[in-house]
């Protein structure tokens, strides 16, 4: 099957690539460079290099992976892309209209993918129907994690609600700590804003926001009241959170500096390497309001079509390792998400996993689980980014209300659709 090439610049880009891989090896694109997910990514080099393959490491620093797509697209049109890269949600369908993606399907169907995925993983794994990408896992984004002695100290308890977590934060701030852990980056701010829409709007209002792009909801009285509520809880992040990496402010909740931080279940990694235990050295529970909801991000790898016999091998084999149950358990004790294939073994896994593998399945059946805008799940990156613009531009500054800014964001989707 070749994939077909939906533009004239698909066409162009398509006859520009290379035989970039080597004979037995695998380039790998990726931005894991923290130290939990460090950990993850040499889990799966290890594997592959018992294959008797090479794997060539080209890991772009940045969470939220911007930086990495800016890579990854200097390297395609110059006609080097690499064999594997990191691409998720809508943006793996985007570059197999392009004509750049091989296809999976021999693998997947030897593997029986279909039987082991569940429908809402595998659809963004598949572009018309076929493979072109490999989910290592599910992240839980609507975490909120707790350093359970500040509370304590300050005579508070783990917020459920919004209009709690402000009650919450403000006693916290009196104590002398910081209330949430945050960096300024315009990734971390349409996380938080995100886990604020879904907290205060529910799930329905959420998808018709993010997913559906509903002119109505985004231009609502509602978006306006939770615009209002994210800007608030700008007054209880430290002055020096311009530019800080996601890790760092863990590290505050993890070092007694910080009570909270909104945050994907990737933050786990850093507790655990910390040797942190759930529970007792801090606390696991989903964002205020959001308890019966689910965030889903998947981070999944996208396989370029390259040339040699001894490449595709290689690569075939990356692709099938990633699904198989030792990496999926491995990665993921080590990432802090859940496992994408079904029916894995769950003893290994801390209580903070356990309800994340228990919601995820409760919020499909209810209707609670929704694709992360912020981490490119629900929407075209250029949806993505119009939002990341008037979210971070609006957080940060003291000129524009929130009515403004339901206006500017309604506009800019409109916009970039």
């Amino acid at each position: 099957m070749k994939l077909a090439k939906k533009s004239v610049l698909g066409i162009a880009l398509s006859g520009l690539i290379s035989m970039g891989a080597q004979a037995g090896s695998v380039e790998v694109l990726h931005y894991w460079t923290s130290g939990g997910e460090a950990k993850s990514a040499s889990v799966l080099k290890n594997l592959l290099e018992k294959e008797g393959h090479q794997w060539e490491d080209f890991a772009v620093a940045g969470g939220g992976g911007e930086s990495a797509m800016t890579v990854l697209k200097s390297r395609a049109v110059s006609g080097n892309p690499p064999s594997a890269a990191q691409i998720k949600g809508l943006d793996i369908q985007e570059w197999a209209e392009l004509g750049f993606l091989t296809n999976l399907d021999k693998v997947a169907k030897k593997a029986k993918w279909d039987d082991l995925l569940p429908e809402v993983v595998s659809d963004v794994m598949k572009y018309e129907g076929h493979y072109v990408a490999v989910p290592v896992n599910v992240h839980r984004v609507n975490w909120l994690w707790a350093n359970p002695e500040i509370f304590k100290k300050a005579g508070v308890e783990i917020p459920k609600t919004w209009s709690e977590f402000i009650q919450v934060a403000d006693k916290i701030k009196a104590a002398g700590y910081t209330p949430l852990a945050h960096g300024g980056q315009a990734w971390q701010d349409a996380t938080l804003f995100e886990a604020v829409a879904l907290g205060e709007g529910g799930p329905e209002f959420y998808g018709k926001a993010f997913v559906q792009h509903d002119q109505a909801t985004l231009t609502s009285q509602k978006m306006t009241d939770i615009l209002a509520t994210f800007k608030k809880l700008k007054s209880y992040i430290d002055s020096d959170s311009a530019g800080r990496d996601w890790n760092i402010a863990t590290a505050m909740v993890i070092n007694g500096k910080a009570a909270m931080q909104i945050m994907g279940d990737w933050a786990k990694g850093e507790f655990t390497a910390a040797g942190k235990k759930p529970g007792t050295d801090y606390v696991c529970v989903a964002a205020p309001g959001t308890a019966d909801a689910f965030t889903f991000n998947i981070d999944s790898f996208a396989m370029f079509d390259v040339k040699g016999s001894d490449s595709k091998t290689a690569q075939a084999d990356l692709a099938r390792l990633i699904m198989e149950p030792s990496f999926q358990e491995t990665f993921n004790l080590n990432k802090g998400s859940i496992p994408a294939r079904l029916g894995m073994a769950r003893d290994k896994f801390d209580s903070c996993a356990h309800t994340s593998m228990d919601d995820f399945v409760s919020t499909a059946g209810n209707g609670g689980l929704v694709p992360s805008m912020a981490h490119g799940m629900s929407t075209t990156s250029a949806v993505q980014g119009a939002i990341y613009d008037v979210v971070t531009n609006y957080f940060n500054s003291d000129s524009i209300t929130a009515e403004q800014a339901t206006e500017k964001l309604a506009r800019a989707i409109r916009a970039a659709i």
